[in-house]
């Protein structure tokens, strides 16, 4: 199992929260999505099939970047 932060600068409040969660949990694999909009960051935890590359490409198409 693996877990990370990223920051994610579009993240403006609980709505864009509640887009990112609902996308990632559609990827196999992850097991938990909780975020702060005020924090502008989300932790994702996963397993494998699952990948952190997948995740950022992910986020990414829903136009919620991770930041570098």
């Amino acid at each position: 199992m693996d877990k990370t932060t990223l920051s994610i600068p579009n993240i403006s409040c609980g709505h864009c929260l509640t887009a990112i969660k609902r996308e990632l949990s559609d990827l196999k694999g992850i097991l938990a999505v909780e975020g702060d909009p005020g924090k502008k960051e989300i932790t994702v935890t996963w397993d494998e099939p699952a990948s952190l590359d997948q995740i950022k490409a992910a986020l990414k198409e829903i136009n919620y970047p991770a930041a570098p």
